[in-house]
């Protein structure tokens, strides 16, 4: 058995679910869940309607590559979001199943086996950052998202020693859960930072087509290499999916993109890996990809959701609006597991204690007191779940 397997800690469902079930409940209220970042919006019609009419596509094999038809897709709507003047179907595009599996692969692929080897990542994190870092046979080196560097990492507090070990540095913006996001001029430290210290910048980019402002949507690191000429996007790759763009989070479909010197031996080992994307799937993302109405009104529906939850949070609660995503990462007034347990057995509410995303380092949490609200039911739901932790908070 690989014996990195041994360092895994559970997921923060897994801890959410034994929480709940220490808890008395001691209410009949409908339940409401903000835990999981599971978008509730419908599904686009148009998309479901094209997977439906190639279901006899099932019949045939799909390749590791995917459809010419799809990265061509994927490149079009990359170049048009991110002003990028090329994004070469053949060489710096590839569809994956979703960003959690292509991120854990691509780890697998690109981490080289040293004993000393990091992979960098924020703190707080998607858990699949640290779970692939181990599996890879790496060292995970987090970098605490505080409050009073807007919940980003502060690189500058990194040092030297560090930076010569890391292999892959992995950014999340629009950020999970803190919804903060990097501007241009740290992407472009950290681009020159990979070049003097020879690792990879991955970033997560799935929560890109959420935001509030229309006119200023979050900036990629491909369309900041742009900006500097790297039309190669050497040491770059970015991680996108339409699970939360298109609320299609059961269709598995995403795209990896950037430097072709790291893409080309990732998808040799996606030969291996058997990982291709079915050919409705990869047909009805065609669809999904071509589309922006749906995207737009999906980001009026959030817009509203954060509206209508603040005006009843903020008078009672640390709570502020997110620079993008559908997260809201709020102070509680007592232990972030005594108040998430309260609120769920109390007014049968949900949600993620912070720390369960969180890990501690040199004696901080950086989720402590601290939740994530993910505000993906309707708006109905969470207007209602915003009063409940309102009440809880006056009853404290």
């Amino acid at each position: 058995m690989n014996p990195n397997l041994k360092q895994l800690q559970p997921y923060p469902f897994e801890k959410l679910t034994a929480l709940k079930a220490a808890a008395k409940i001691n209410c009949d209220l409908p339940h409401i869940a903000l835990s999981i970042g599971e978008p509730k919006h419908e599904s686009p019609k148009f998309v479901l309607d094209t997977m439906a009419q190639n279901l006899g596509k099932l019949a045939n094999y799909p390749t590791t590559k995917g459809l010419p038809e799809l990265r061509q897709t994927i490149s079009d709507w990359a170049k048009q979001r991110f002003s990028l003047s090329s994004l070469d179907i053949e060489t710096q595009v590839l569809p994956v199943n979703g960003t959690r599996e292509a991120i854990f692969s691509f780890t697998q692929a690109m981490v080289e086996g040293k004993d000393n080897a990091l992979v960098v990542c924020p703190n707080p994190f998607y858990q699949i950052y640290e779970g692939a870092t181990y599996l890879a046979g790496a060292e995970p080196h987090y970098l605490p998202c505080l409050e009073e560097n807007s919940f980003l990492p502060d690189f500058d507090k990194v040092s030297e020693e560090i930076w010569q070990r890391t292999q892959i540095l992995f950014i999340c913006s629009p950020g999970n859960p803190t919804g903060a996001v990097h501007d241009q001029d740290t992407l472009k430290k950290l681009i020159r930072l990979a070049d003097q210290h020879d690792f990879i910048i991955a970033s997560d980019e799935c929560y890109s087509e959420i935001y509030v402002e229309s006119a200023k949507p979050p900036v990629g690191l491909l369309e900041v290499c742009a900006e500097m000429g790297r039309h190669d996007y050497q040491r770059c790759v970015v991680f996108h999916s339409l699970s939360k763009r298109s609320n299609l989070p059961g269709l598995r479909s995403g795209f990896i993109a950037g430097d072709a010197t790291l893409l080309k031996p990732y998808f040799q080992y996606r030969t291996y890996h058997g990982c291709a994307m079915s050919i409705p799937n990869q047909l009805a993302s065609i669809s999904a990809w071509q589309d922006e109405k749906h995207v737009e009104e999906n980001r009026c529906l959030y817009t509203e959701k954060f509206s209508a939850v603040l005006d009843i949070l903020q008078p009672v609660m640390d709570v502020q609006q997110s620079d993008a995503s559908f997260y809201l990462w709020a102070k509680t007034p007592i232990n972030e597991e005594e108040f998430a347990q309260r609120l769920f057995a109390e007014h049968q509410v949900t949600v993620l204690p912070g720390s369960y995303l969180s890990r501690t380092v040199d004696g901080i949490n950086p989720g402590q007191n601290r939740i994530r609200m993910a505000l993906v039911a309707e708006t109905h739901e969470c207007v209602e779940a915003a009063k409940r932790i309102r009440n809880l908070i006056e009853s404290l």
